[in-house]
This record gives structure tokens, sequence and C-alpha cells, in this order.
């Protein structure tokens, strides 16, 4: 039937990939932090890589399952625990009917993902089934979970074993750090910093700041200059984009940011290490390596090319175990 939250979390909403097409009509993507994870985890057992999730924050909800269920969790390692026994990431997890998961501690990272086999019976607004806070629309009623939620399937396994015996190579999983180096390209601002913050933004450590959420990171650190005052137009901007404020700090909009705006665009974090940007957490630190756009491009379809893999992978296990 479903899985019951028998205990609130901090911030659990179902994601999935975002709400794409919709940025002209001022409709934010929204969607997962980390995209990566969602995709894994999914593909891991045998979901479109688009299905939703649950994103989880520590301390994160307790669940009890009301049927037998598979699932995988990626992204942040919280300790998680069924039925008191340790329960690994990035593997299948068979459940038993009336089993409960718990997340005991905090070992790394800041954002946890669940999928399950069969996925999440979540309807679906403007294409996706991502919760728009904002609004309050999209998602489970356009809000965080609490107590008493039910969270049902869209398929049930009937008791069919499902393969459990693999996990995902290590080679596919973000490195992620609390003080990763961070690769961007330049954007189309960055000529407009002085040749010293130049320097300060590729040679100093920036933390991110306690006020910082799913719109943006605030950075705090040494602050950066442009050579001239600039009033600019609000143009596009995009999950990753570094923006330089007023205040000489900057801040790397997210997964809830918004369709446009109008501070200099000095950078942009490319596509690979975004997970590993959505993991951090305040005090975390990061620094920033600049590559260009061709070599960004590679290791996109370097990993793409690595998913296509897996997917093949595990579809064939599934055939032949099923």
């Amino acid at each position: 039937m479903s899985i019951r939250i028998e205990k609130s979390g901090v911030l659990s909403t179902i994601q999935d990939l975002g709400r794409t097409g919709f940025r002209r009509f001022g409709i934010n993507l929204n969607g997962a932090m980390d995209k990566t994870a969602v995709r894994l985890i999914n593909i891991l057992l045998g979901n479109d890589d688009v299905e939703a999730v649950l994103e989880m924050h520590f301390p994160a909800p307790v669940l009890r399952f009301e049927e037998p269920a598979t699932v995988a969790l990626g992204g942040a390692d919280f300790g998680a625990t069924l039925d008191d026994e340790p329960i690994e990431n990035w593997r299948p997890v068979s459940i038993r009917q009336n089993q409960t998961l718990k997340f005991t501690r905090k070992v790394f990272g800041n954002r946890l993902y669940l999928a399950v086999k069969g996925n999440f019976a979540i309807n679906e607004w403007l294409g996706s089934r991502s919760t728009n806070l904002a609004a309050n629309i999209g998602g489970f009623d356009g809000r965080s979970l609490t107590k008493g939620d039910r969270l049902f399937f869209k398929q049930r396994t009937n008791g069919k074993r499902q393969p459990t015996n693999y996990k995902l190579s290590k080679n596919l999983i973000p490195h992620y750090s609390s003080h990763p180096t961070v690769r961007v390209v330049a954007g189309v601002e960055f000529e407009r910093l002085t040749a010293l913050s130049e320097r300060d933004f590729f040679k100093r450590d920036f933390a991110i700041n306690q006020n910082s959420n799913r719109m943006g990171f605030r950075l705090t650190g040494e602050p950066l200059y442009l050579i001239d005052k600039i009033e600019l137009a609000s143009s596009a901007v995009d999950f990753g984009t570094v923006q330089l404020l007023p205040d000489g700090q900057m801040i790397i909009l997210m997964a809830d940011h918004q369709t446009s705006g109008g501070y200099p665009r000095i950078a942009h974090v490319v596509s690979m290490d975004l997970p590993i940007l959505a993991q951090l957490g305040a005090a975390d630190k990061i620094n920033f390596q600049i590559v260009s756009t061709a070599k960004a491009e590679r290791l996109l379809l370097e990993f793409e090319k690595n998913l296509n893999l897996l997917r093949i992978g595990v579809n064939s296990k599934y055939a032949f175990d099923g």
C-alpha cells in the first residue's frame, strides 16, 4: 500500500529532475538538489531516471513500510538502519512488510534520497512531480512530509523476488567532500573583475553561509570587486550560476533558483560538479577551478556514457534474474 511517515524529518519533499520548459513564464525548475544521486538510484532499481524520489535532510524522518518494497538510498550518508540493522547506500535493499527505516546519525552530506522500485504514485504538475514550496504545488500537496502522511506506490512488487545482490561502482559515485574544488566555466561578467579579485576567486577558500537554502548558497570570503560599477538588465540564470552581490560576496544559485537575475554572472559550476556542491552545508568550504566549456562538455558526455552502461547492466540483470 504505502510508506507511512512515523516521525517527521526536517524538510522531506518529493523531487525529481525538475520542471523544464516553463521558465519563460517565470516558473522555476525545482527538482532535486543532487540530481546525479537521483538518477543513479533510480537506474539501480530499473526505474526511469526521471522518476520521483524522496529528498531528506537531517534529522530525517522515520519510515514504516506497509507492504514489501525494494528501495535504494543515495547522496548523503545518514546512518540508515532497517529494524535497527545497518544498510548501505547505492545498492538495492529488499524491505518486508512493517519494517521500519530510520536514520541514526549524519556521517556526511546534507541531502539523502530514497527511490522505490515501481515508483511513487505522485501526480504531475506541468510535467514534473517536484515540489514547488514557494507556490505550494507539486510533489506531495506542495509541501514537506509530516507525521501520518502516506506515500503510495505506483506499482506493487506482489512478493516477486527482486535482484539485490549488486551495488553501484565507486567510479560513478560523485566525489563528495566537505571542502571540494568545484570546477566552473567563466561567466559573461567574469572579465569585469579586477585582476586582484580574479586571483582571489581561484586562490581563496569560500565558506557556505548559514543563510543558504534550496534557492541559493551564499558564500563568505574575501570580497570581490568589479573594475567599474555597472547596471545590468535581468538575464537568464541557471542552477550553478555564480553571481556577485553588491557587498562583494557571492551566491551560487541552486535548485529552486529564480528564472532571471540582474547581478553579474561571474561563473557557472559545471554540471558534473553540481552534485558535489549540492551536498554541502553551513560552514563547509569550497574553492574554484576554471575549465573550458569543451572540457565541461567532455566530462558530461563521459558520465552519460557510463550511465548508459549502468542502465544496460541493471536491465540485463533484471531480465536474467526475473
